[in-house]
C-alpha cells in the first residue's frame, strides 16, 4: 500500500467514526441531555433506553465489532496461514478502528448511564481504547519487515548499510553528504542536489537519490529509538491486555445475565 493509499485508508476510518458518532448524537441528543429521572417520560425512551430497539441494537453491534476487531487481529498476528494477508500494521489499524467504533456504540447503548459491574467494563473499555491508540503510536516507531515482523537492531543496521551502499555506488554520493546528514537533513539534501547537478543527474534519478537519503536519515533516528520503543511496547502489553481481558469477561457476564433475564432484541 502506497503512502497516499494508506492516508486514504486511515482517513476513511476517521470519517466513518466521526460521521456515525455525529449521527448518533443528533438522533438521541434530546433524550441523552434529559435528566435520568425524567427520561421515562421522554418520547424516545422506549427507542433509546439500553433495552430499547435502537439502544439494545447499539450494544449488540458494538459488541460484535469489538469481538471482530480482536479476533481478526489475533488471527493475523498468531496464525501462520494468515501471515500473507496484508501488513500487520494495517490490521492493527483496522483492529483499532473496529474497537473504537464498537466502544462508541456501546457508550450510546448505556445512554451515558453507568453503574455497578457495567461501569467496570465500560471504564476498562475506555482504558483499552486509549492504550490501543498509544500502542499504535509506539508500534509504528519500531521498524518492521514488509510482512509486519519487528526488526531487530542488526537487521535495521543491515538495511541502513544497504541504502548507504546504494547511494554511494549507484548515485555517487560523497562522504560529506553523509557527514552533513548527521547534523542537518535539509543541508544534506541541498548538498546532494548540488553534487548531483555537477554530475549531470536530473529529474527522476535525483528524486530517487533524495528519497533514499531521507530513508537513511529516518533509519538513523529509528535506530536510536529502537530499543526504547521495543521496551515500551512490552510494557504497553502489560497494561493493555489485562484491561482487555477484564472488559471481555464482564461483557460476557453482562450478555449472559441479559439473556437469562429474558431481554431480547428484534429476534
Amino acid at each position: 500500500m502506497s503512502p497516499k493509499a494508506h492516508k486514504v485508508y486511515i482517513g476513511t476510518f476517521v470519517v466513518i467514526v466521526v460521521v456515525i458518532t455525529a449521527a448518533l448524537t443528533i438522533v438521541g441528543y434530546s433524550y441523552y441531555t434529559t435528566p435520568i429521572v425524567d427520561r421515562f417520560h421522554h418520547p424516545d425512551y422506549n427507542l433509546l433506553k439500553p433495552s430499547g430497539i435502537l439502544g439494545h441494537g447499539y450494544g449488540i453491534v458494538g459488541t460484535l465489532l469489538i469481538i471482530a476487531g480482536i479476533a481478526t487481529y489475533m488471527m493475523r498476528k498468531r496464525m501462520r496461514m494468515f501471515s500473507r494477508w496484508g501488513r500487520l500494521k494495517h490490521w492493527l489499524e483496522f483492529h483499532i478502528f473496529l474497537c473504537t467504533l464498537g466502544a462508541i456504540l456501546i457508550l450510546f447503548h448505556t445512554s451515558f448511564k453507568f453503574g455497578g459491574i457495567v461501569s467496570a467494563s465500560f471504564w476498562s473499555m475506555v482504558a483499552v481504547v486509549i492504550s490501543g491508540v498509544i500502542g499504535r503510536y509506539i508500534y509504528i516507531q519500531i521498524p518492521h519487515t514488509i510482512e509486519g515482523r519487528e526488526m531487530n537492531l542488526h537487521e535495521v543496521h543491515s538495511l541502513q548499510e544497504g541504502i548507504e551502499r546504494k547511494l554511494r555506488t549507484d548515485y555517487g554520493v560523497e562522504e560529506q553528504v553523509f557527514a552533513s546528514l548527521k547534523e542537518n537533513r535539509r543541508a544534506a539534501i541541498r548538498l546532494l542536489k548540488k553534487e548531483s547537478r555537477k554530475k549531470g543527474m536530473r529529474g527522476k534519478e535525483m528524486r530517487k537519490a533524495i528519497r533514499l537519503l531521507k530513508t537513511e536519515d529516518k533509519l538513523t533516528g529509528r535506530i536510536k529509538r529502537l530499543e526504547k520503543m521495543q521496551n515500551l511496547f512490552r510494557y504497553w502489553h502489560i497494561a493493555h491486555q489485562p484491561f482487555a481481558l477484564i472488559m471481555l469477561i464482564i461483557m460476557v457476564i453482562h450478555v449472559t445475565v441479559t439473556i437469562l433475564f429474558g431481554y431480547r432484541w428484534i429476534f
